[in-house]
């Protein structure tokens, strides 16, 4: 009997932890995973961006991806990573590092095992969660990152993280002088 040739079409994810649940990005939008970093605060932002760092020569403006989803913040470990995401926005390509507990796995999953999400509340936006997966473990959630950011939101993330100079960026990541950076960063307000 010859062999069944599967149809159905897989997709690849990256998934992560965020204390106590498991979520996944499909690695199209997967840049790197780096490890955690010093982070340069910005002010005048939100709570959920931590600041920025420099990624290749770029600013990349890092958020906590815990208190995005109100979920309660937590200690950097050894394990925290930052995954750099591109996203696409209103036909704009934006980068942005969104900070993980730790990074599980790459998993291939049949699309059509991605459930759909229950209906909660039309006061809770889930437009972002494309939908769940039932692995061995538990549920992880499949996100949509273009869709977990308002226009308003990724724009004063995006200016925030332009408005810095990008020489006081590479002071930053050569001498790591945190008196230095808050004289630098004051002096620019």
């Amino acid at each position: 009997m010859a062999n069944k040739i599967s149809t159905q079409k897989k997709d690849t994810f990256l998934s992560f932890r965020l204390a106590d649940e498991i979520f996944a990005v499909n690695v199209i939008k997967v840049l790197e995973v780096l490890e955690i970093q010093r982070i340069t605060k910005v002010p005048n932002t939100p709570p959920y961006m931590k600041g920025v760092i420099n990624f290749r020569g770029e600013i990349l403006p890092v958020i906590d991806t815990r208190m995005k989803f109100t979920m309660p913040e937590a200690e950097q470990t050894t394990k925290t990573v930052i995954v750099v995401l591109d996203l696409t926005v209103r036909d704009k390509q934006i980068m942005i590092g969104a900070m993980a507990d730790s990074v599980k796995d790459v998993i291939e999953i049949n699309l059509s095992e991605i459930k759909p999400v229950p209906e909660i509340s039309s006061n809770y936006n889930t437009e972002f969660i494309i939908g769940m997966w039932k692995s061995e473990n538990g549920f992880i959630m499949i996100l949509d990152f273009d869709k977990i950011f308002s226009v308003e939101e990724l724009r004063l993330v995006n200016e925030s993280s332009q408005s810095l100079d990008i020489d006081i960026v590479e002071n930053i990541v050569e001498n790591n002088d945190e008196n230095n950076v808050e004289n630098e960063l004051d002096e620019q307000s």
